[in-house]
């Protein structure tokens, strides 16, 4: 969630500076954008949503785990103020783009980098086992 040109709305969850970006979960029956609009509380209309900008996939050993990045329209401090996280004991906070890069965990950090630079270009990323594709993996081409 990006909140003005130069930052970036983060949750962390400990209160020890460990930060991370907001997550949900996803039922089968929502997009990952209608999915998008319960990580937050607090939003009057609702979360402007602009798209999906990564989707992370990768095999476990006995499931398949999908992460979604979705962007919303860039917020104002104001429209930031009343927004609380899903997770209770988080504080949100939003900080320059340049420090939350460098203090996102590794995998947190390529999947906003390359979020970012999917939203800038418009298109979608996709990562399949920590692999950037070309393009739309096969998997999701039918459907």
């Amino acid at each position: 969630m990006p909140v003005g040109a130069d930052a970036l709305l983060v949750a962390d969850v400990s209160g020890r500076g460990n930060l991370m970006l907001p997550v949900g979960a996803m039922d089968c029956e929502r997009t990952p954008e209608e999915a998008a609009q319960h990580v937050f509380v607090g939003a009057p209309d609702g979360i402007p949503v602009l798209r999906r900008v990564l989707r992370d996939s990768v095999q476990m050993r006995s499931r398949k785990v999908i992460t979604h990045l979705v962007a919303t329209a860039p917020l104002t401090q104001e429209a930031v103020a009343p927004l609380t996280y899903r997770d209770p004991r988080a504080t949100l906070h939003a900080l320059p783009t340049a420090r939350v890069i460098a203090e996102l965990p590794e995998r947190a950090r390529r999947r906003a980098l390359l979020g970012l630079q999917a939203l800038a270009i418009g298109q979608t990323a996709y990562l399949e086992d920590g692999v950037l594709q070309r393009s739309r993996p096969v998997s999701l081409l039918a459907g």
